[in-house]
């Protein structure tokens, strides 16, 4: 092999080895997500991972689908590969405490993303406020319709708490405005479960005047059922703004949507993890703002 081979062979694997020591020298921020059958969360993804090129992070991404145990396993495997940061968006707020424990115990730090964990030990939470979304959802309800005005709630997930803290605060507004309840269920932030639950409900509650939905996905499955019985007068309100929830109310189906920046909240989940590997004090509570959008 001639010199000027050998020369280039040698700045050739120098180049590779720095290369491949670059790409080894980038923390990696893991982010465990509900699931990605849902575009509130995959824009929350795509937000975080906009955020980690910025910073320079690699980030692994990981689907639980909506099963407690595949977000076990997720977060154990996580514990092995070198994982810096534990962003995690819990199938269920109880449940999840397992894998908190489990990076808690691998002296990897916890931000949750949207839902609380009930137990562990998590150092930040970025979310907006629920509870205040709930009642905003409400309120604009009586603003539309006045008090006593019938109505139906689609609740989210049982154990998560969004579902809990959303109820809460549209409980706040039905006390407050004096709403007859006819019917209070789940469809678990799915679209077709939305449609499923509406239609069997609009059998018992014909005379329903408004639906509030725990999340765009259910409101427009509520949306509908109500179109295919030609109930077109009746209100939906969606909570989330997801692009679909948005378009709707842009094109007057749906009445509104009490609307989060999931992207901000992946986005801010990734600045709060770029903090803790700094040694930067973060707030226990990251709020990200709320922002009721209505019909034009």
């Amino acid at each position: 092999m001639s010199m000027k081979k050998v020369a280039l062979w040698v700045s050739a694997a120098a180049l590779t080895a720095s290369f491949s020591a670059n790409v080894l020298a980038k923390d990696t921020i893991a982010l465990v997500v509900s699931t990605l059958n849902n575009p509130f969360f995959v824009s929350m993804k795509e937000g975080a991972q906009q955020e980690a090129d910025k910073l320079g992070y690699n980030l692994v991404v990981l689907d639980s689908q909506n099963n407690p145990a595949k977000e076990l396993a997720n977060v154990q495997d996580l514990t092995v590969r070198g994982t810096k940061v534990l962003l995690i968006n819990p199938t269920d707020s109880d449940a999840v405490g397992n894998a908190v424990a489990m990076a808690n115990q691998a002296k990897i730090p916890v931000i949750t993303l949207d839902r609380q964990a009930s137990k562990g030990q998590v150092i930040s939470h970025v979310a907006s406020d629920n509870k205040v979304g709930g009642k905003m959802a409400g309120d604009y309800i009586a603003k539309k319709l006045g008090d006593n005005a019938r109505v139906i709630e689609l609740e989210g997930i049982a154990g998560t708490s969004v579902a809990r803290e959303r109820g809460a605060g549209f409980k706040e507004a039905v006390d407050a405005h004096h709403f007859k309840v006819l019917a209070s269920q789940p469809a678990d932030f799915d679209r077709t479960k939305g449609l499923n639950v509406m239609q069997n409900l609009l059998t018992a509650h014909p005379d329903v005047q408004a639906v509030f939905a725990q999340n765009d996905e259910m409101a427009l499955g509520a949306l509908r059922a109500l179109q295919t019985e030609g109930k077109t007068d009746v209100l939906v309100v969606g909570f989330d703004g997801t692009e679909d929830g948005l378009k709707a109310v842009k094109g007057g189906k749906l009445g509104a949507t009490v609307a989060q920046r999931p992207d901000q909240i992946g986005i801010i989940g990734v600045e709060t993890a770029d903090k803790v590997l700094k040694g930067q004090a973060v707030p226990a509570i990251n709020p990200v703002a709320l922002n009721l959008v209505t019909q034009p």
